[in-house]
């Protein structure tokens, strides 16, 4: 296993997409403290399963993690108008009650 120092200015930058693969990949969280080995384990599980998952197509894929990532960071009419835009299906209802409780 990696020195504290060592996972420390490894994981001082918390950012960008990569950044949680990274530190589940080492096992180590952000704080330095070792990730629990029950959790790591189901985590690989349920990530190995959707691998093996057979996929919809890339614009599929493209547009589900539009919609899951730019709800935290999008209002609602504002994404929902971007994949308009972008030829992309609008906003389902599932969707927005989901990711929006249903609020405009």
């Amino acid at each position: 296993m990696a020195s504290p120092e060592m996972c420390n200015s490894e994981t001082s930058h918390h950012a960008g997409a990569d950044a949680v693969d990274e530190a589940i990949a080492r096992g180590i969280d952000f704080d330095g403290s070792p990730i629990p080995q029950p959790k790591l384990e189901l985590y690989n599980r349920v990530m190995g399963l959707e691998a093996g998952r057979q996929r919809s197509g890339v614009s599929n894929t493209m547009r589900s993690r539009i919609v899951r990532i730019g709800a935290k960071h999008i209002p609602q009419e504002e994404l929902n108008q971007m994949l308009i835009a972008a030829d992309f299906a609008p906003l389902k209802d599932k969707e927005i009650a989901f990711f929006y409780g249903g609020k405009s």
